[in-house]
Formats: structure tokens, sequence, C-alpha cells
């Protein structure tokens, strides 16, 4: 059985836990129909009934009370782990948001088996294995979660959170377990109103217009904003933008694009301004990627499974035990374009072309 932890707001179930949704049917589906229970906690909307209905979810725990009034990972992780330990689900996942990575860390850690964040797919269920992508989506990698329960996160727009073929009924539970008071000691205290404005929420856009200083000022923005409304998008700015005061700082994108199904940059965003004449044309890449040069004092960064290197490596097919008794977790990365990472065996760079612009 599933179990799945969804987020709430006041319109009902997020658009990023009805995609997890549609990712746990894809495996309930794999694995001869098993069935899908979600986890609800805090206060839920009444449009929650319908959305979970129209997505194909068998059962669910409500939790409630005063203990859960106020997000807080530890104690929001313990009541998920209550609801595992009476159900017997062998898969827990969440949506791939800060606090869906958040809670099921908190569970990881309780119940003392890895976790695999931001989850694109599956490739098996016997062994389980999933790919997710790491470093911003600069890379994927093919992870094996051997022990149960099987505990993940599924990315944010991988997948379509479409309503199933077949409504359901869910059996609706109300449930307060018991927190210890160590789990509460951090949670959240208060909450103001965020103001967002322009076409969209950068932080579930599907698709980020990015922008920067090129702008020229707080009037340079109109084509942008005009741009992402008519591609359905949100406006993401840089650092730079939101310091000078010309937008406001929840339009902020640390990387335009990161966590976002696609994103595209204006001119405005690569264009600095200038006072003798137009900006020059950005300079072309070179079609070979360079390592980046590492500190010798640096520690190298060592992991308990084995890296296989995409080039022909002669000493990529050993492994590492990932435990005594246990077979070892075998990891498969796949650069998508990222220059200057290098295999963990032979040190050599796994990608040799970087995208050319121009």
């Amino acid at each position: 059985m599933i179990l799945l932890w969804l987020e709430c707001d006041a319109a009902g179930v997020t658009d990023i836990s009805l995609e997890t949704v549609a990712f746990a049917r894809s495996l309930a589906a794999a694995g001869g129909g098993i069935a899908i229970r979600a986890a609800l906690i805090g206060e839920v909307p009444e449009a929650a009934r319908d959305q979970l209905a129209a997505h194909g979810v068998d059962e669910v725990h409500h939790v409630s009370g005063p203990s859960y009034d106020a997000y807080a990972g530890a104690a929001w992780a313990s009541a998920l782990q209550d609801i595992r330990a009476r159900t017997g689900c062998v898969v827990v996942a969440a949506a791939g948001s800060p606090r869906g990575n958040e809670v099921l860390a908190h569970l990881a850690a309780r119940l003392d088996v890895p976790m695999a964040a931001n989850v694109l797919s599956f490739s098996g269920l016997s062994p389980f294995e999933v790919t997710r992508q790491f470093a911003g989506g600069a890379a994927l990698e093919e992870m094996r979660l051997s022990q149960r329960p099987a505990l993940f996160t599924v990315a944010g727009h991988a997948w379509v959170a479409t309503p199933a073929d077949t409504p359901t009924s869910p059996a609706w539970h109300e449930e307060s377990p018991a927190v210890a008071e160590a789990d509460l000691l951090a949670r959240v205290s208060a909450r103001g109103e965020t103001k967002e404005e322009g076409p969209g929420a950068l932080t579930t856009a599907r698709v980020v217009v990015g922008a920067g200083r090129g702008a020229g000022g707080p009037g340079g923005f109109d084509h942008v904003i005009e741009l992402a409304g008519l591609l359905d998008g949100a406006l993401g700015v840089s650092r730079v933008v939101t310091s000078l005061g010309w937008r406001p700082h929840h339009e902020r994108s640390a990387r335009p694009g990161a966590g976002s199904h696609r994103s595209c940059t204006s001119p405005a965003a690569s264009a600095a301004p200038s006072s003798t004449g137009p900006a020059a044309p950005a300079p072309r890449r070179s079609s070979r990627s360079t390592p980046t040069p590492r500190h010798p004092w640096s520690p190298r960064r060592t992991t308990r499974s084995s890296v296989t290197c995409t080039r022909s490596c002669p000493r990529s097919s050993r492994s590492s035990s990932a435990g005594a008794g246990e077979p070892a977790q075998r990891l498969r990365v796949k650069p998508t374009g990222s220059p200057g990472r290098s295999c963990a065996h032979c040190q050599r760079s796994r990608s040799s072309t970087t995208a050319t612009t121009g």
C-alpha cells in the first residue's frame, strides 16, 4: 500500500500534491492495483474531499488537534510514522516542496531508512528503483530503495495532475495522535500574508520568464510581464533587481528556471545597460567543457554507494556495501549538460559538451 502526505491551501489540495497522486496511481497500477492512502494534517478545506475522490485516493487519514494547528516538521513526521505503523504501507511519498522534503527527511531519520528527493520516475518494483534529479536538474541519478518503507518525494511539475479514470469514494478517518514535547520545539509561531504580484506565483509556475538589471529601471519590466502573461507563466528577477527596489523580493529567482518546467530569458536578463550604445552580443561558449579545478585542501565527496561513469571506466563496476548483510545501493549518474563534474572512480569528465548560445 502507498501512503501520501498531501499539502493543502485555502483552495484545496495543492497542484504539486495532486501531481504526486498521479505518480502514485502509476505506481499502484504497476503493482497490480494496490490501495492509495492519503494523510492530511491540519486544516483541510471542504473542496479537498471532492478532489481526492476525483483523483483516485482510496482512504484518507485527517490528522488534527491543537498540536497540529501550526506546521512543525518533526511533529508532522511523527503523525505520518503513526499512520504508517498502523496501516503497514510499504511506500511513503510526498510532493517535492520545501515542507515535503523536510517532513520526509524527519521520517527517514526516525525509521532509519534512505530517502530519495525529487524523484521523476520509477523503473522497477523488485528491486524498487527510481530516477531523481539533483544539482538543480543538471544531472539525473538512478537510486535503488531496497529497504522498507521506501521514502521519496516527487519533483514538482514532473507529472500532470490529471483526474483518475474511475473516481473513488475514499473512507475518511479523523485522528489526533499524541505528540512528544520535543517534536513541538520548532514550529511556526506566526504567519503573514504574502503579496504576489504579476501574472503568476513564481513558486508554482510551469514557465518562468527571467529579467535582470538590463531592464534599466522599475518601468522596464512591462514587456517581460506581458510575455509571462501570454505564456501563462511568472516573472523571475535577479537579486540585483530586488536589491535596487525595482521589483518585490518574492519575484526573485535565485537561478532562473530552477524547479520549474520551462524557463526563458528576456534580452533584458543578460543585456547590461550601456551609455555608448547597444550591448555587445554574448560571447559564444566553447563546445568543450573544462572540469572546475579543485582546491588541494578541499575534501573529496564520497558516498556509500557506487557511481557508474557514463564513459568506459575500468573501475566503474566496483561497488561498496551499503551495510552489513544488505545489497549495495548502486547509483548511475546521467549528466544533463552540466560541465565540470567527474566520475567518482576515474575522475574523468562525464560531460564533454555544453549547450551553445548565440
